[in-house]
């Protein structure tokens, strides 16, 4: 009875340790002075064009598939407030997410969009500015147990973009807000959607990036221990479709994440120290049977 009672014990540290294999593979490290990068896009000639968040400077930047820089392009009417996430629309213009609000207080939130056309050709550009607000933020900023309003991730569907807020309320219950805002010049009421429950713990669960897939078919979210999947959506209710997360086994300040193609993810996660700072690959398929 014992010994049947000790493999069973074997078999469950087993099967836990398995969930929590690694099923991502390093493609590159960033170079050496990219150290914050925040948000990643790929285009169409295999460019990763990233951008580093506040303190940093107002510039993007493009490497190569080995992670070599190719090309770095100065937007000149901006300010790097807090660049959080990249994303990008059919035409394959640039939009940077100047919407980090680590203390609550800002309002001055926007994006900025980069025509497609500039990003190849030039080196300095001036970005279009789309600037928005939360209607529920009454106070900047507000009580430490509704710090709801800051942002590191959306992506553009149709003509609008869809923004993921970044819970740090103390008692962090996994909440984030989910914002729909006009893909157009202006000064737009960013109009609240729903809510996206992640998990209680705000090391692992707070929402630090989004993309969605170039068949529009599957929204992936990223935190620090964690990817989420959302499919099978509306494409007029994107929180209506089937929610499932999966484990990373590092818990490193993971920052990024985009669509390779339809199955694949590119993640990347910041320097600290002697880890992270790498671009990681990782399949959907691997993600729902190994993790």
């Amino acid at each position: 009875m014992k010994f049947l009672q000790l493999l069973l014990t074997v078999l469950v540290f087993a099967s836990s340790c398995a969930q929590k294999a690694d099923v991502t593979e390093i493609l590159y490290p960033f170079p050496k002075d990219l150290k914050e990068v925040s948000g990643m896009h790929l285009d169409r000639n295999n460019l990763l064009w990233v951008v580093e968040d506040s303190g940093n400077k107002n510039e993007i930047y493009a490497l190569d598939p080995h992670g070599k820089l190719q090309k770095t392009v100065q937007i000149t009417n901006a300010q790097n407030n807090d660049w959080e996430d990249l994303t990008y629309d059919e035409h394959d213009n640039l939009y940077i997410g100047d919407f980090g609000n680590n203390d609550n207080d800002r309002q001055n939130l926007k994006i900025l969009k980069i025509d497609a056309t500039d990003l190849k050709s030039k080196t300095e550009v001036t970005a279009t500015e789309i600037e928005f607000y939360y209607p529920e933020q009454q106070q900047f900023p507000p009580k430490k147990t509704h710090l709801l309003y800051d942002a590191e991730a959306f992506f553009v569907l149709g003509d609008s973009f869809y923004v993921f807020t970044k819970n740090r309320s103390k008692g962090f219950d996994g909440t984030s807000l989910v914002y729909k805002i006009p893909n157009r010049v202006g000064r737009h009421a960013a109009q609240l959607i729903g809510e996206f429950k992640t998990c209680g713990i705000y090391q692992k669960c707070a929402v630090t990036s989004a993309a969605i897939s170039p068949d529009l078919k599957t929204i992936a979210l990223l935190t620090q221990g964690k990817v989420w999947l959302i499919e099978n959506f509306k494409k007029d209710g994107i929180l209506s479709g089937n929610i499932s997360s999966y484990d990373l086994k590092e818990l490193t300040q993971k920052e990024s994440i985009l669509f390779e193609n339809n199955q694949t993810l590119l993640l990347s996660d910041e320097a600290k120290k002697k880890t992270g700072g790498q671009v990681y690959r990782v399949t959907i398929a691997d993600l729902k049977t190994k993790s």
